[in-house]
């Protein structure tokens, strides 16, 4: 899609400083310096967030945002295997949002005929070309609005539809009805064109606030998805089919999933001070708040309800989250501080449910960042505030 001076610029930048050859620029007129800027930020940016894709030379890489907001190729893997599972007819799939086309290029290659629809002509004649040099050769590229296409659908096996989450002043928006297209206005043409729609939104957005407004009869599934311990994706699969709704909560390769149902209780068992092990739920569970469902599943206890850290004398193999062995404990009282933490003078800190933010608290101790050593700063169910000194377990 280049000319050959442009492609020789390329290859012969691969690896500098975009914002430096932006600078520089370029004295051969031949040269179309903003696409080889792209394709330099574009290839470097994929080593790592689309490591197959990076291998293939002929990808076309679009501008920094669209690589910003598009899908690793871990979520876009991911959700491969929602469809995969979901559904075994795999006839037709229409992605209505299409943008760079990763997630669409995933999973295309699950049915017989797959559809891409964008509204950005650029992106559309890359993700083509793409398409092609994937050999997605089921896959058909419609330029144009998603949900207008939409009215053209006689029936999909699995819909998806990611709606755009910047405002027309390019803010961040994370409310459904913020949201462009707002899909709760097309609910009922989703959910009669297609067996299953896969909706992806902002992992800001509070997910039951979202199945709230959905309506919870039509969601039969909630994926929360963390990758190194960060929410990256929060994923909604709607459907007309009867079932309970389950939710999964994803950490890289660990899964803690559960059959959801309103809890209005509040009562929560707290677990002994004297525990050896300490443990942090990763990202994704902290997000879902099913720490009822954690202390149903594993032999833990909540150290206050709001503290979201767990307590226990079991040595657990397989808990969603990290481990710790408890050293030692210590009140924010200066004596005692002073006799149990006198020995460190680097640690990591968190701070969950304390007055004090990480970098006040590490002030006042008087502690770098780093080492081996894990302070655990919380307030107990009894409002009392203690830290915990700690060593990981791995």
């Amino acid at each position: 899609m280049a000319n050959q001076s442009t492609d020789a610029f390329i290859r012969q930048h691969a690896g500098e400083d975009v914002r430096q050859l932006a600078l520089r620029g370029t004295k051969d007129p031949e040269v179309d310096l903003s696409y080889a800027l792209d394709q330099i930020a574009g290839r470097q940016k994929a080593r790592t967030k689309l490591p197959s894709w990076a291998k293939i030379d002929e990808i076309v890489y679009p501008s920094h945002l669209s690589m910003e907001q598009c899908s690793s190729e871990y979520t876009a893997w991911y959700k491969k295997k929602i469809v995969e599972r979901l559904t075994g007819k795999r006839q037709l799939f229409v992605d209505l949002t299409g943008g760079f086309g990763v997630d669409f290029a995933f999973i295309a290659t699950l049915f017989q005929q797959a559809v891409y629809v964008e509204r950005q002509e650029a992106l559309c004649s890359l993700s083509s070309h793409n398409f092609h040099v994937l050999g997605l050769t089921q896959a058909q590229t419609r330029c144009g609005d998603g949900m207008d296409y939409l009215t053209t659908v006689s029936h999909a096996d699995v819909i998806m539809i990611d709606p755009a989450r910047r405002d027309e002043h390019g803010g961040r928006t994370f409310a459904i009805t913020d949201c462009t297209p707002n899909i709760l206005e097309s609910l009922n043409q989703l959910l009669e064109k297609s067996d299953y729609t896969l909706v992806k939104l902002s992992p800001m957005l509070d997910w039951q606030k979202a199945v709230e407004d959905i309506g919870e009869q039509w969601v039969r599934e909630v994926h929360i998805v963390s990758v190194d311990n960060e929410c990256k994706e929060l994923l909604l699969v709607l459907s007309k089919q009867v079932s309970s709704l389950k939710v999964f909560c994803v950490n890289d390769e660990d899964c803690f999933e559960y059959m959801y149902h309103h809890d209005t209780s509040d009562d929560v068992v707290v677990a002994s001070l004297g525990s050896r092990y300490l443990y942090e739920p990763n990202a994704s569970i902290m997000k879902g708040g099913c720490f009822q469902q954690i202390e149903q599943r594993f032999p833990v206890r909540q150290l206050a309800p709001n503290s979201h850290l767990f307590l226990s004398d079991e040595k657990l193999a397989h808990f969603p989250g990290r481990a710790f062995e408890v050293l030692d404990t210590t009140s924010m009282n200066k004596r005692e501080l002073k006799e149990k933490l006198q020995p460190i003078r680097q640690a990591n800190i968190a701070v969950r449910n304390f007055p004090l933010s990480v970098a006040e608290l590490r002030k006042r101790l008087r502690i770098t960042d780093g080492g081996e050593d894990f302070l655990f700063a919380s307030t107990t169910a009894e409002k009392t505030h203690i830290i915990f000194i700690c060593r990981k377990i791995h």
